[in-house]
């Protein structure tokens, strides 16, 4: 993927997100999951210290290996058991019905076809289970949303395909899920454009 993707990127993002106020967004959003968890976009591993007691296992997949070392100790750290895998989020090999919970943290903004991602993460949800997501995206706020269009080009070369100008909940009503709660909020300590959160719940139409 290139010097930059595989060794500076990772290590800007990891320095970025691992911070408190984006920790805290983490424990939040966390807080419901439980049971067999699929975490689709696993980056560097900074979810894992904030899965709460009930979770019994990872599966954690991402198109990228990055900072092996240090993701390797976090691994090591979590009181689960954790599998990983280099797996795009949208063709995923498990069983229909398979997990409890299926979890994305800032990942469905680069993710090449959301749609397609959320479809298979229907798929492999129960019936009964629960779609947990974090996501950053487009501004309901139109002047910022024209804002979000115009910067979206740059933001996919610098931040290696992520977009700031994804519709969220809209994403996951496509793809036959139903967004359950939704909370919609602009995250304090960042430029408006990338600071557009969802964060919520979805689960499987009955």
């Amino acid at each position: 993927m290139g010097f930059y993707a595989d060794h500076i990127f990772p290590r800007l993002m990891d320095w970025t997100l691992r911070g408190p106020v984006h920790q805290a967004e983490r424990e939040k959003a966390l807080e419901s999951v439980r049971g067999e968890v699929l975490e689709v976009g696993f980056g560097t591993g900074l979810n894992l210290r904030h899965y709460p007691p009930g979770v019994t296992r990872l599966t954690a997949i991402d198109v990228a290996k990055m900072l092996e070392l240090r993701v390797a100790r976090r691994i090591a750290a979590a009181p689960f058991p954790v599998e990983r895998a280099r797996l795009s989020g949208d063709e995923l090999p498990f069983p229909d019905d398979r997990f409890d919970c299926v979890v994305t943290t800032l990942t469905l903004c680069s993710i090449r076809d959301p749609v397609a991602a959320l479809r298979q993460i229907r798929r492999v949800l129960k019936p009964e289970g629960t779609y947990v997501f974090l996501e950053h995206g487009r501004s309901d706020d139109e002047r910022v949303a024209r804002r979000q269009d115009f910067f979206n080009p740059l933001q996919r070369r610098v931040a290696c395909g992520c977009n700031i100008n994804r519709r969220i909940d809209a994403l996951i009503r496509e793809a036959g899920l139903e967004v359950r709660s939704l909370e919609r909020y602009v995250l304090r300590g960042n430029p408006r454009i990338m600071a557009e959160m969802y964060r919520g719940t979805a689960g499987r139409m009955e």
